[in-house]
């Protein structure tokens, strides 16, 4: 039997980084704030879950300077495993809790390109996941996702939902990762809930979504239509660089924890300074749930061969980045967003405006 435990979002300053040097500061930082956290929280139950935002390592300095992707590649992403990894590995085994990130990080095979990569640590220190994430922020991230070198990847991994949504069956239940903007299309949580999924890792989200509700919108019934707990901590204060003078809320707080009912558990609105964000993880309750319930348990009665026919014709180009870097972000805007409106348009699937 799993005991309810609180789990813990950070919601922290950051600095922005130059070179992957520079990545030491944000988890020294982080470190401080984990351990007080921990502390804190546990008054309460006991912690055993420990989630740093999207974008808490290095910031967002390659979307916001539209770096070049390759130049970013060897100088500012880091490997998974690795010192950045080993490091906080060690923070996970002081305080005795597995730890989520994100970081934009090599894949081993994969020459000159980065990809985002969320991960798991266990109290272990030993990474356990790591999921590549399939729905960046377009237009603005500059990584690669499977989706983009698909042939090789399913060449390299198969084709299945490990391939793509993989979750870690843990003492505490199984997690899985869905980043930031994965949270936009229901069908990255329905792919982790049908992989065994009974907490997701959801961070971060800028500006206008948080001030405009969509985040919680989006994240609220991520939970409640797959049944699982959201744990979506949002980042704090930005500053762009080592050396700036004047932090930037480019995100705007918000930060909560979901229940598989859809009800928040946990909030935290300000996102101005170092903070965190707090509440309960019941996974008994969870399974009970998804057991007793006739009606608000959706999964079970998913008419699968007629949602089938929704996705038979291919909308996003795949392999886009199979034989050239990424784009920066005119030349995408210009080849590959008015491109896909075009194509819905063309489908009759969106009408165009009459002005």
């Amino acid at each position: 039997m799993i005991e309810p435990y609180n789990a813990v979002g950070l919601v922290p300053t950051v600095w922005g980084i130059s070179e992957r040097a520079d990545i030491g500061r944000n988890i020294e930082h982080h470190s401080h704030m984990i351990k007080a956290a921990c502390w804190l929280s546990s008054l309460d139950l006991p912690v055993k879950l420990i989630a740093i935002p999207e974008g808490a390592l290095q910031g967002f300095n390659d979307e916001v300077y539209d770096v070049d992707h390759e130049d970013f590649a060897r100088t500012c992403a880091i490997d998974i495993p690795g010192p950045e990894t080993d490091q906080l590995g060690a923070i996970a085994r002081e305080c005795g809790v597995y730890l989520i990130a994100q970081a934009k990080a090599r894949h081993p095979e994969v020459k000159d390109r980065f990809f985002n990569v969320g991960f798991i640590i266990d109290p272990d220190g030993e990474v356990i996941l790591k999921h590549y994430k399939v729905a960046p922020l377009y237009p603005v991230e500059h990584s690669v996702c499977p989706h983009d070198i698909y042939d090789w990847w399913i060449e390299r991994y198969g084709n299945s939902l490990d391939t793509f949504w993989p979750v870690a069956d843990t003492p505490i239940g199984r997690m899985g990762i869905m980043m930031a903007n994965e949270g936009s299309y229901p069908e990255n949580a329905r792919a982790l809930a049908m992989n065994g999924a009974e907490l997701i890792y959801r961070g971060s989200i800028p500006h206008p979504a948080a001030s405009n509700d969509y985040f919680e919108i989006q994240t609220r019934a991520r939970a409640l239509d797959n049944n699982v707990f959201v744990l979506a901590p949002n980042m704090g204060t930005y500053y762009l660089t080592a050396d700036t003078d004047t932090p930037i809320d480019t995100f705007g707080g918000r930060s909560m924890i979901v229940d598989y009912r859809g009800q928040i558990v946990g909030r935290q609105d300000y996102g101005g300074v170092s903070t965190s964000v707090c509440g309960p993880i019941n996974i008994e309750a969870l399974r009970h749930h998804r057991q007793s319930s006739p009606w608000t348990n959706w999964m079970k009665d998913l008419r699968t061969e007629m949602y089938q026919k929704v996705y038979e014709q291919p909308i996003y180009p795949k392999n886009l980045y199979l034989d050239r870097a990424p784009m920066k972000h005119a030349e995408y805007a210009e080849k590959v967003t008015k491109v896909q409106v075009k194509l819905m348009q063309d489908r009759d699937i969106w009408k165009k405006p009459s002005a």
